[in-house]
């Protein structure tokens, strides 16, 4: 039986090239270049002042929703750049920062796999350039602030009842969820409920993506909502004076992260990663800056199309003025199979009638592309070995009924040359004309636009808001916040809300339970379902497998 190397080790075998030389490749003028050792380096965001205009492609890299089987978004993304290389093209990535939290959890994705890999991928999936703690530090002084505020007069009236800012740790750790703070009398604070999230939920990330620069960063800092008054009125970062302070800790954080696919393709790392509860996509930063120095740019977004790509293309692009060229949405026959009932360990099975049954939920989201979004889009199957010629001609045919073209891709195993086909394919969608749009407008009421997103982009028969949610939505509706875009906080394994509903279910509603308002980030996030904002840890977690030896070599991570 053949043993396949794993993906750290395909990784800790690259021979890397000198961060500066990756600069060289990119465009990047050593004067932009801040370098963390010798295979990372941040690149100065006045690189965008000081860099001559250029009209670069913009590709988004999306996915059917996840499932145990796998799909390969960040795998592909990597691959199908390195693939335009290889064709000669000037080429940059821009990729979802992975977190701490989920990788001592979980097995973590966002750096690719395989032969499709950035790189140091150690570094990348640990502590990397130090950004997460900067978002954590940036929270909690926040959290800090608003609690001194209260412990030492509480001028502005804050309802200590009512406030809504909670504390963070990049650590998945369900023992945070809920705590009571401020105990052991008057000289340790006011005693209140309060809360941690995981980092990467924490609005600060998605101030942190959206902002366009320093001085949008600090006035979205300032517009954090952090409680109320006793009076009903919003408390925000800049009545407490904390935008300036938060704004220094994310000074360097805001500066996007260089690296280096397996095959010398620069990319950059940064911001998001999780769309099923957060914004999800790199930072604005980080694809401006390739855009500005490729002709072609190629992106990912968190999960499923109906999350990443979906908040992806409402939110991010609608916010930087943003028009991606084409869409990629990755799929495997196995993930398809998983879809149409087939249990995990039966996937490699050649089984034609579960692949028709799974395949709606490639379908759906391929429609939603072009003709919701009115975009260029192409199906890329990740090619496992056991996948038969009869299971991808089927998925073929069905795409080609929609005007959809599929195109095998083989980057796990063959690197760029494997992307090959696929980049050809995205060359050509870029030079389309395409009608770009919205799946909403936003002076459409707040019920009106998660209606919308339901309804067209997740299939469904509406929204049933529950008692809290309509009482919030009046409120944020009379503070003048309904006119921002939404950011829905969902399973990401279903179209619905149910995480068991597979394929492409019809006949639902999808429950909406809380609607807050991030008035930093500018959008406004719906709950649904049990979606939480702080997971804990797994009955095995993957830190029980991982390890340093004395050289200081890591393993286990992947």
């Amino acid at each position: 039986m053949s043993t396949y190397k794993s993906d750290i080790e395909i990784a800790q075998e690259t021979e890397m090239l000198h961060i500066s030389e990756i600069a060289k490749i990119a465009g990047v003028d050593p004067k932009y270049l801040e370098q963390y050792g010798n295979y990372k380096a941040k690149v100065d965001y006045n690189i965008l002042n000081e860099t001559e205009k250029r009209e670069g492609k913009l590709v988004l890299v999306t996915a059917i929703n996840p499932t145990p089987a796998g799909e390969g978004k960040t795998t592909t993304t990597v691959g199908l750049a390195d693939g335009m290389k290889k064709l000669g093209k000037n080429v940059l990535v821009a990729l979802r920062e992975p977190s701490l939290g989920p990788v001592f959890g979980v097995k973590g994705g966002a750096a690719g796999g395989g032969y499709a890999q950035v790189v140091p991928m150690e570094d990348i999936n640990l502590h990397f350039t130090g950004d997460f703690h900067a978002i954590g530090a940036a929270n909690n002084l926040l959290a800090a602030m608003l609690d001194n505020h209260i412990y030492q007069g509480n001028k502005l009236g804050i309802d200590p009842r009512r406030i809504t800012w909670r504390r963070c740790v990049d650590m998945n750790d369900r023992q945070l969820r809920f705590v009571v703070d401020g105990l052991g009398g008057r000289v340790n604070g006011t005693p209140r409920e309060d809360g941690y999230d995981i980092t990467v939920a924490s609005e600060i990330m998605a101030v942190l993506c959206l902002a366009s620069d320093i001085t949008d960063l600090k006035e979205r800092l300032g517009r954090l909502v952090v409680g109320y008054t006793y009076d009903e009125k919003p408390v925000t970062a800049a009545d407490l004076n904390a935008q300036g302070a938060m704004a220094a800790l994310l000074k360097d954080a805001l500066k996007p992260n260089l690296v280096q696919t397996l095959e010398h393709t620069p990319a950059f790392v940064h911001g998001g990663p999780f769309a099923n509860i957060a914004h999800g996509c790199n930072s604005v930063t980080a694809t401006k800056i390739a855009m500005r120095l490729s002709d072609y740019t190629i992106t990912e977004a968190g999960f499923g199309a109906d999350l990443g790509a979906e908040k992806f293309l409402d939110i991010k692009c609608r916010m930087a003025g943003l028009k991606p060229s084409a869409v990629v949405i990755v799929a495997t026959v196995r993930a398809l199979k998983y879809n149409g009932g087939v249990a995990k360990a039966d996937l490699g099975q050649e089984n034609l009638e579960a692949l028709e049954k799974g395949l709606p939920n490639l379908l759906k989201h391929v429609s939603n592309i072009t003709n919701v979004y009115k975009l260029p889009c192409v199906v890329a199957i990740n090619r496992f070995p056991l996948d038969t010629e009869a299971e991808l001609k089927l998925v073929e045919d069905k795409c080609k009924e929609l005007g959809v073209n599929v195109a095998l891709s083989e980057v796990w195993a063959k690197g760029g040359e494997g992307g090959i086909a696929l980049a050809e394919e995205v060359i050509r969608l870029c030079e389309q004309p395409n009608d770009f749009q919205f799946s909403y407008d936003l002076d459409m009421s707040i019920k009106e636009k998660i209606n919308a997103i339901v309804t067209k982009i997740y299939g469904g028969d509406g929204v049933v808001f529950t008692a809290n949610a309509e009482k919030q939505i009046k409120q944020l509706t009379e503070l003048g916040y309904d006119k921002m875009p939404i950011c829905m906080a969902k399973t990401q394994y279903s179209l619905t809300d149910d995480p068991t509903k597979l394929g492409a279910p019809t006949g639902f509603t999808v429950t909406v339970r809380n609607v807050k308002v991030s008035a930093g980030a500018g959008f406004l996030v719906a709950l649904t379902g049990e979606i939480m904002t702080m997971p804990g840890l797994p009955k095995v977690p993957a830190a029980e497998r991982i390890d340093v030896d004395a050289t200081g070599k890591i393993s286990g991570l992947f």
